[in-house]
């Protein structure tokens, strides 16, 4: 468990270095066709103008194409997850908060999942006062990508929320919960909800976070 919430951390501490690492651009032109890495280029860099987390759009891009993806698909999932940040941006404020780059990142892989904006600000006005939203978006998307449904896990984890429960706390929730089958499409290749096994810091190269489920083994607490 101690791995887990560890790998979490790490997993959104990744997209504050990623805005310092070098320019991605250079290698985006390598391994994309020229007009698609023009579009996409253009994607990001409209992003960082309404300050979105670029460098998540950045990585996610990469590693798509690094996957063998078509360029059409890298272009599509990037313009779907630049919208997707815009939107969960702007629930949040409307909810009267200044999201951090982790919440919206975050929060457009819970819009990537059905989730509508009235949705997200509801969630982020009845939070504790001061209480970050990452970890508890990124729960519940998790508990969705688990067969979950989305009004459910957002009950959930807005409960949780009015009990003051801890991040480490939530993710334990997360770790733990129940599901019979988990859905044809969960994790599907394209999206920010698509992550590896193992959480940046711990043996892979940072990525668009978050992506997947942090490192750890599931029940066990450190």
């Amino acid at each position: 468990m101690k791995q887990f919430v560890i790998g979490a951390t790490l997993l959104f501490a990744s997209i504050a270095s990623a805005q310092n690492a070098k320019d991605p651009s250079d290698r985006l032109r390598q391994v994309l066709p020229a007009d698609v890495a023009q579009h996409v280029l253009a994607t990001i860099a409209d992003a960082r103008s309404h300050s979105l987390p670029a460098a998540a759009l950045e990585q996610q891009a990469l590693r798509l194409a690094s996957k063998g993806a078509k360029p059409a698909d890298v272009e599509k999932s990037v313009d779907r997850s630049a919208e997707n940040m815009k939107k969960a941006k702007a629930a949040l404020e409307k909810a009267g908060r200044k999201p951090t780059s982790d919440e919206i990142t975050a929060g457009s892989e819970l819009m990537g999942h059905g989730v509508d904006g009235s949705q997200v600000s509801a969630l982020a006005k009845s939070a504790p006062s001061g209480r970050s939203l990452a970890v508890p978006l990124y729960v519940t998307s998790h508990m969705i990508d688990k067969g979950v449904k989305p009004s459910a896990a957002l009950a959930r984890v807005n409960a949780r929320l009015q009990q003051k429960a801890t991040d480490r706390q939530l993710l334990a929730d997360e770790n733990t919960t129940a599901s019979d089958k988990r859905p044809e499409t969960a994790n599907k290749e394209g999206g920010l909800a698509h992550r590896p096994a193992t959480a940046p810091g711990l043996g892979v190269k940072p990525i668009a976070p978050p992506q997947g489920r942090p490192a750890g083994t599931p029940g066990k607490r450190g």
